[in-house]
């Protein structure tokens, strides 16, 4: 017997093929390539050297969290984006980046999202999710300046912001893709990511909050770090034992599947022309909660080492004098 079969693994959480025509898709790719390259030039300007390993950790964690899906109301499950908090820790372009490798490996690996919509998947999650929500973020600790929970207040407001923008992008693609009419669409999209949002903007704030205590340097534009890589392996660690919490995802569809039940296009959804590690469960492991703890812990360290990669290398492409 199949682990999936024993136990509900996490559910796949992004647009699959299927649900977007082949024009959407291919605008979204040109997008999508569009602001990663932007935020692959802008990001070799402004990469500190304190946030190399930041961005391997914060890749890990979002990965790892993403697999907690937690029920909202109506037997609806929702998911952390987390691209508002990875601006607030690492600024909009590194921000980018990392959504943009968690998404992609999520795709390639754990065939979570269409190969074909994985332009639309980046376009919602790492462009739209991270500069919403940055600018929502530093939009309200303008106006809260000096207020002692402002970081809080700001990082909730934003998160939750990301996630409804998001969605009501996610409604724009399905109606011009012709899969949903907008007036259906957009208002199932957004009603239940509002609820979702609050999920996100929750688990955003406690870990602004864990990050506030412990490196509170991390906040601040242009503090030095200290610690040397100590902090970046406590993080990882502390990545790695959430996905030992994934075996208690809930099991309900998350928020695209209901609203893609609800509305009738469900059966639009194709699946992956192969397969690797699929609906995050290792193959070859019987027992659906080891299966489900396997592949994410082999998916959090891929995407840490990814993340890492990446900013390394664009750390060491910036010129020297651009250097923070």
């Amino acid at each position: 017997m199949l682990a999936s079969e024993i136990l509900p693994s996490p559910a796949p959480m992004h647009i699959p093929d299927g649900f977007l025509s082949l024009g959407v898709a291919l605008v979204c790719w040109i997008l999508a390539a569009v602001g990663v390259g932007l935020a692959l030039w802008r990001s070799g300007k402004t990469l500190g050297e304190r946030q190399v390993p930041l961005m391997g950790v914060l890749a890990a964690f979002i990965f790892a969290a993403q697999m907690l899906n937690f029920t909202v109301a109506g037997g609806t499950s929702g998911h952390l984006i987390g691209g508002t908090l990875a601006a607030i820790l690492l600024g909009p372009w590194a921000g980018i980046l990392t959504m943009t490798t968690v998404v992609a490996i999520q795709a390639l690996l754990f065939q979570d999202g269409g190969l074909l919509a994985m332009g639309a998947n980046i376009v919602n999650m790492a462009l739209i999710a991270t500069l919403v929500g940055y600018g929502i973020y530093r939009g309200v600790m303008m106006l809260l300046k000096g207020r002692r929970r402002g970081l809080f207040v700001a990082g909730f407001l934003a998160a939750w912001g990301s996630v409804v923008v998001a969605a009501a992008a996610c409604a724009l693609e399905l109606a011009f893709s012709g899969t949903s009419p907008l007036v259906i669409a957009l208002p199932a999209m957004a009603g239940v990511h509002a609820l979702i949002g609050i999920g996100e903007g929750l688990i955003t704030v406690g870990a602004l909050a864990f990050v506030a205590t412990a490196r509170r340097d991390l906040l601040e534009a242009g503090a030095a770090s200290s610690g040397g890589l100590r902090w970046a392996a406590v993080g990882l660690v502390i990545a790695l034992a959430v996905t030992f919490l994934s075996p208690l995802a809930s099991p309900y569809p998350d928020g695209l599947e209901r609203v893609a039940e609800d509305a009738g296009f469900i059966a639009a959804a194709q699946g992956a022309p192969y397969e690797v590690i699929p609906d995050y469960v290792f193959p070859g492991i019987s027992n659906a909660a080891l299966a489900t703890i396997a592949a994410g812990v082999v998916g959090t360290l891929l995407v840490a080492g990814a993340a890492f990669g990446l900013a390394r290398l664009r750390r060491q492409a910036a010129p020297v004098h651009r250097r923070a």
